[in-house]
């Protein structure tokens, strides 16, 4: 290694420590969350993605317009489609979200989006950053609130993963020093890591839930993921009637199929490489990514999508309209109830229980031997009218 290759990293190191510095001053200036009760219309952004974005991504907003017809009707609710998040307009324009998507993005007030594509090593396409890091940093969604609940297994888990910072706020910038050395960094301020830890004690003293669960690997990690546990631990002690616990990410991935020991979790908060890889293991317990939605919630703005990727073989092989909406449907649940819709919201969610695993007159199975995308949403819709009358 040379000096002008040590030198070099030093340099492109130096741009990252100033960058994230004004992160961090950026956002420990910020003020209160957003009221959507003061807002007239209520502007829902419709951004389909690729892969099969787009089709379960329109599917959820048939469904949302039905769920909120009356709203609509009286002006309070308004629906913005949004094009040009795809992974061709994105690579011809060099950046994870081209600037005129990125404003369309920033004048609705909730957002439902479709899967991505990331490019990753051997991809055809350039090393562009994924765009759903890129948008919650654009858009300071800090907090991926992913609920897992499976009644009959006593599971009720409601992740809270910080979503700006860890392993994935650099991501794509890391240094290759040399041929032989590779460097990429994690990244945990003060203000980012309270206001998730905040977020995640409040949810569990509003719901009435008894513990709260910090997952790090502070033994080995012990810089970022000691001051992630450390000012966890800080806040919880302003809730002295929820239990803290913490524990080691690889001993947790364990005790969530401990038939005994899982039914004790109830709300999780962690760093953002660990939630983004325990959630998808929890969501195996109600039926696989393909069922599970997440919300992106910021001060400002708040984004709701499925937590799979955009299945392009899926696409590819002429399957598209097969693809499961469920994922954007149960992400269409959480988006009415952080509007102030929960009525609505408990009616949808009602609805999906019964087709997803009480009656499950059609099933979804991603080929031509089960039901379309738009057929299933016609059943969800049905059981909503029925609910109703």
């Amino acid at each position: 290694m040379t000096e002008t290759q040590v030198q070099a990293a030093v340099e492109k190191f130096e741009a990252l420590i100033r960058e994230q510095n004004e992160h961090a001053e950026r956002i420990a200036g910020q003020g209160d969350f957003v009221d959507y009760s003061t807002l007239s219309p209520i502007v829902i952004g419709v951004c389909g993605g690729d892969g099969i974005g787009p089709i379960i991504t329109k599917e959820s907003a048939r469904v949302l317009e039905y769920m909120l017809a009356d709203e609509v009707r009286a002006g309070k609710v308004v629906f913005k489609v949004i094009d040009g998040l795809t992974i061709e307009n994105r690579v011809a324009a060099g950046k994870a979200i081209p600037d005129d998507v990125l404003e369309e993005l920033k004048s609705c007030h909730v957002i439902l989006k479709g899967p991505t594509t990331t490019p990753q090593a051997g991809d055809p396409w350039p090393n562009i950053e994924s765009a759903n890091v890129a948008m919650r940093k654009a858009l300071d969604l800090f907090c991926n609130l992913r609920p897992v609940k499976v009644p009959e297994e006593g599971i009720d888990w409601t992740f809270f993963r910080e979503n700006t910072e860890g392993a994935y706020a650099v991501g794509s910038k890391g240094v290759n020093v040399t041929d032989d050395l590779a460097m990429d960094f994690v990244v945990t301020t003060t203000e980012g890591t309270r206001r998730i830890a905040k977020l995640a004690y409040d949810y569990a003293r509003r719901n009435g839930k008894e513990r709260v669960s910090i997952v790090t690997k502070a033994n080995v990690i012990k810089t970022t993921d000691g001051k992630f546990l450390r000012l966890c631990k800080e806040v919880g002690a302003d809730y002295p009637e929820i239990i803290t616990d913490e524990w080691y990410i690889d001993i947790m991935t364990a005790k969530l199929i401990d038939q005994k020991r899982r039914r004790d979790f109830k709300v999780i908060v962690l760093p953002n490489l660990y939630g983004d890889i325990i959630t998808d293991e929890a969501a195996e317990f109600q039926g696989g990514v393909g069922t599970a939605g997440s919300a992106n919630i910021g001060k400002k703005y708040a984004m709701f999508e499925a937590i799979h990727g955009s299945a392009p073989r899926m696409i590819r092989e002429g399957r598209g309209q097969y693809a499961d909406p469920c994922s954007m449907l149960r992400a269409s649940v959480m988006l009415l109830s952080h509007i102030g819709y929960q009525k609505q919201a408990d009616l949808l969610e009602n609805a999906l229980d019964i087709c997803m695993f009480k009656e499950k007159k059609l099933q979804i199975t991603g080929r031509d031997t089960g039901c379309t995308c738009a057929e299933f949403g016609d059943y969800v819709m049905q059981t909503v009218k029925g609910l109703c009358e």
